[in-house]
C-alpha cells in the first residue's frame, strides 16, 4: 500500500495517537532511537523536503505506526489529511499532506551538533580548489581552519540548513561557544519558541538572530521567556507564515527589539501595538498582502520607528490626516526612510501626501506607474524632489541642493498657467488659487514664497510650431573672461543645456562639465536666470530671440 504523500499549511494539529499508539512509540523507539519522545509538532526533513509532523500513531488496514506530515511545499503530497473517509490530521492545503513512516523522517540536531559540524578542525578540509582545468592552493586554509575550531572566539556564525531543532544538554552552549552574538538559523527544524529560547538564554551576547524559513509555535506564555532574548536587537522572521497578530503576541519576548524583518509571509492585516515593540526603529514588512495605505496608521504611533519597508505590496494610496491644510502630520513622527518600490502607486497624490511626514528624508519609490507617468524619467524625479520638500534621497541617489533649486523652479514654471487659471495672481493681494489647485499642488505657494511669483516670461504659453519660431539669434558671453570674443549664434528653442555646453566645447574648448550657464533676457532687467537642468530645452527655460547667454568656468 502507497501511503507517502504531502501536506503545507501551518494549523496546530491535535494528538490523535491513542494510549496504545502511545505505547507502541515507546516500543518502536527502543528499535529505533532516532524517534523523539514527542514527534507530535515536530519539524522534520524527508528526502530533502521539510515538513511538520500533525498526526503520530497507526493507519489501518496497514500495521507500524506512521507519521501524518504537511509538507512546506503543497505540491509534495496527495491529499489534506484524510484517508478513505478517515481524518486523521487538517491541513489547509487539499494536496498537502502523507504519510511516512518514521525511518524516512529526519528529526534534526542539537545547536552544539551543527555548530562543531561546521566550525570544528576536526573536519576534513579540502586544501585545493579546482577552477576550470587548474588546481589552486588555498594558502592560510590551516590558519583558517585552526581560527574556527576555537568555538569560544566564534562570534557571527552560519547555521543555515544544519537540521537544528533543539538546544541538546543544557550548558554545553554557553560552555562552548558563549561569545555568539550574531546567528543565522534560517531554514531548520526549530518547531517551538521554546527551543529557540533554550538556545538563546545561553547565549548571553546574542543580539542579531535570523529565524527565516523556520515554522515555530506560539509560546503557551511568551513573557517567561523574555529573559532568553532580553538583548536581542535584530530579528528576522521572513518566510515563516507568521501572522501581524501572532507577532504581536510574540513581541513581549523582544523586550529591546529594534529591528523586526518579516518579508514574504502573507500579512494582509496590521493592528496596533500596544505594550509591545516601542523600541522598534525598523519595520520590514515587504513582499506581503497589504492593499490599503490606511493599514499602516496601526504603525504610526511607534516612537522611534525611523525605517518603514513596505516595497512589492499592493498599496496604491495613502492619507495622512492633519489638523489643518498645509500643516504636518503627526503621524511616523520618526520616520526619516520610506521603501515603497514596487507597488501599485500611480497618483501623484500618493507623494503628496508623504511631504506630511515631518522628518522623511529618504524615499525609494521605483517601480511603480507613477515613475512612468512622464515621457522622461528625469521630470519624475523633478516632481518628486519638488513636491517633497525635506527630501535629501530619491530612489538610492543623493538630492544635492543645486538639484532641488532647478527641481522647485522647473516645478514653479510648469504650472505657472494652472495656477493663474485657478485664481492665482502675481498680486499678493489678488493672490487666491482655488483649495482644488493647491491639494494637488500643496508646495505651490511655499515655492512663490521661497522664488517670488512666476513673472509672465517664465509662465508664457508657448508658441506654435513654425520654423520661424524653432531658431533663437542669441548673444554668448563670458563674464569671466573679458578678452574672450563675443558669439552670435541662432539656436533652435528645442535645443537641450546639455547640447549647448557640446557646442560651447568646440568654441570654447572648455569641457562641458566644467561650464555654468544662465542667461539674461532685456524683458527682466537685472535678474539672471540659471539653465541648471541639462536635460532641459531653451524653450523650456523661456528663451527668445536677444537673449544672453552667460557662460562662467
Amino acid at each position: 500500500m502507497q501511503l507517502e504523500e504531502l501536506s503545507n499549511a501551518r494549523v496546530p494539529c491535535a494528538v490523535l495517537a491513542s494510549c496504545e499508539c502511545r505505547e507502541f512509540i515507546k516500543d518502536f523507539r527502543t528499535m529505533n532511537d532516532d524517534i523523539p519522545n514527542d514527534p507530535q509538532g515536530r519539524r522534520i526533513i524527508c528526502d530533502g523536503e521539510y515538513a511538520t509532523v500533525c498526526y503520530v500513531g497507526m493507519v489501518p488496514p496497514t500495521t507500524g505506526l506512521w507519521l501524518g506530515v504537511e509538507w512546506d511545499n503543497p505540491l509534495r503530497g496527495k491529499h489534506d489529511g484524510s484517508h478513505k473517509g478517515t481524518r486523521y490530521f487538517t491541513c489547509s492545503h487539499p494536496t498537502g499532506g502523507s504519510f511516512i513512516r518514521p525511518k524516512k523522517a529526519e528529526f534534526g540536531v542539537s545547536f552544539l551538533t551543527a555548530v562543531t559540524t561546521r566550525y570544528s578542525s576536526n573536519n576534513e578540509w579540502n586544501e585545493n580548489m579546482v577552477i576550470g582545468k587548474k588546481t589552486v592552493e588555498l594558502i592560510g586554509i590551516e590558519s583558517i581552519q585552526e581560527e574556527q575550531s576555537q568555538l569560544n572566539t566564534l562570534v557571527d556564525i552560519s547555521l543555515r540548513e544544519c537540521a537544528v531543532s533543539n538546544a541538546g544538554y543544557t550548558g554545553k552552549i554557553y560552555n562552548s561557544c558563549p561569545n555568539i552574538s550574531t546567528i543565522n538559523l534560517s531554514k531548520n527544524l526549530l518547531s517551538t519558541w521554546e527551543s529557540m529560547a533554550d538556545i538563546a538564554c545561553q547565549l548571553k551576547r546574542l543580539k542579531n538572530l535570523d529565524l527565516s524559513e523556520n515554522r515555530l509555535h506560539l509560546s503557551s506564555n511568551p513573557s517567561c521567556l523574555a529573559q532568553a532574548f532580553g538583548n536581542m536587537t535584530v530579528l528576522s522572521l521572513n518566510r515563516t507564515g507568521i501572522t501581524w497578530t501572532e507577532v504581536l503576541q510574540c513581541a513581549v519576548m523582544w523586550p529591546v527589539l529594534e529591528e523586526l524583518h518579516l518579508a514574504s509571509n502573507d500579512i494582509a492585516v496590521l493592528e496596533r501595538p500596544v505594550n509591545c515593540l516601542q523600541s522598534l526603529t525598523l519595520l520590514d514588512i515587504s513582499n506581503n498582502l497589504l492593499i490599503h495605505g490606511c493599514q499602516l496608521h496601526a504603525i504610526s504611533d511607534l516612537p522611534r520607528l525611523k525605517h518603514l519597508i513596505i516595497s512589492n505590496n499592493k498599496i496604491s494610496s495613502i492619507n495622512f490626516p492633519v489638523f489643518n491644510f498645509g500643516c504636518n502630520t503627526e503621524m511616523f513622527a520618526a520616520l526619516n526612510s520610506l521603501s515603497v518600490d514596487g507597488n501599485n502607486i500611480s497618483q501623484w497624490s500618493f507623494i503628496n501626501q508623504l511631504n506630511k511626514l515631518e522628518s522623511l528624508q529618504s524615499l525609494n519609490c521605483q517601480n511603480n506607474s507613477l515613475m512612468d507617468s512622464e515621457k522622461n524619467p528625469e521630470t519624475v524625479r523633478q516632481l518628486i524632489i519638488a513636491k517633497i520638500a525635506r527630501l535629501k534621497n530619491l530612489n538610492r541617489t543623493e538630492i544635492l541642493a543645486q538639484e532641488r533649486k532647478g527641481a522647485e523652479l522647473d516645478y514653479r514654471k510648469m504650472f505657472g498657467n494652472d495656477w493663474l487659471k485657478a485664481g492665482g495672481n502675481q498680486n499678493s493681494e489678488l493672490n487666491h488659487p482655488s483649495m482644488e489647485f493647491l491639494i494637488e499642488h500643496p508646495r505651490y505657494n511655499a515655492l512663490i514664497e521661497k522664488f517670488g511669483v512666476p513673472d509672465d516670461a517664465e509662465i508664457k504659453p508657448l508658441q506654435p510650431f513654425a520654423l520661424k519660431n524653432q531658431l533663437l539669434t542669441l548673444t554668448i558671453k563670458c563674464p569671466n573672461k573679458p578678452d574672450q570674443k563675443i558669439i552670435k549664434k541662432k539656436l533652435p528653442d528645442s535645443m537641450t543645456v546639455q547640447k549647448v555646453k557640446g557646442l560651447l566645447y568646440r568654441l570654447l574648448k572648455v569641457p562641458g562639465s566644467e561650464l555654468k550657464l544662465s542667461y539674461e533676457s532685456s524683458k527682466m532687467e537685472g535678474k539672471e536666470i540659471e539653465l541648471e537642468n541639462d536635460l532641459k530645452t531653451l524653450q523650456f527655460y523661456s528663451m527668445e530671440n536677444g537673449d544672453c547667454i552667460l557662460v562662467r568656468w
